[in-house]
């Protein structure tokens, strides 16, 4: 019998008190990456609401929504656009600065990276607060991509992890299987 997904993703991902600062609660899911049924049934949930969608691309935020964004994008069967964090793109780049739950930090594309029109999914591990996911959002909207959604997990009480999926990005709703 499978675990339900909140089963899963809480039992696969740790959890670090006052990491990078003091009142902070850091998800770590390098545990989950590790463990190939929870990491399955991650994509998959990320995958699921959009099979059969008319989908150009995937954006993935740095760092680890790299490794959930690359997942999808390759399951979904289109490319991969990565969001990185400033400087580290070594062509020419269009840039969205946004405030952290801990500090303020800046995301940036390549300024080809779109062509106007192209229909994105921006995914991300776990949304906190969202100010991450939504600075990626209004990104890849001025490079000219029409951003269907944006995908992740939800944190809640104790360490309780739903799959998220807004169809527009802003204001992420959680839902469970």
């Amino acid at each position: 019998m499978m675990n339900n997904l909140d089963d899963d993703l809480r039992n696969s991902i740790r959890n670090i008190p006052d990491y990078p600062k003091p009142g902070i609660m850091f998800r770590d899911i390098t545990t989950l990456l590790g463990n190939p049924r929870a990491f399955r049934r991650a994509v998959d949930e990320l995958v699921q609401p959009w099979a059969g969608a008319k989908i150009d691309a995937v954006a993935g935020l740095e760092a680890r929504g790299f490794i959930l964004g690359g997942a999808v994008a390759h399951q979904l069967g289109v490319g991969f656009i990565p969001v990185r964090k400033k400087g580290k793109l070594p062509f020419s780049v269009i840039g969205e600065d946004y405030a952290l739950e801990y500090g303020t930090d800046r995301v940036e594309i390549h300024t080809d990276a779109i062509k106007p029109g192209e229909k994105v999914l921006l995914v991300d591990d776990l949304i906190a607060t969202g100010g991450t996911a939504m600075a990626g959002i209004r990104l890849l909207e001025r490079a000219g991509a029409n951003v269907i959604g944006c995908s992740g997990y939800v944190p809640g009480k104790e360490g309780t992890c739903v799959a998220a999926t807004d169809p527009r990005g802003a204001g992420l709703s959680a839902g469970s299987n």
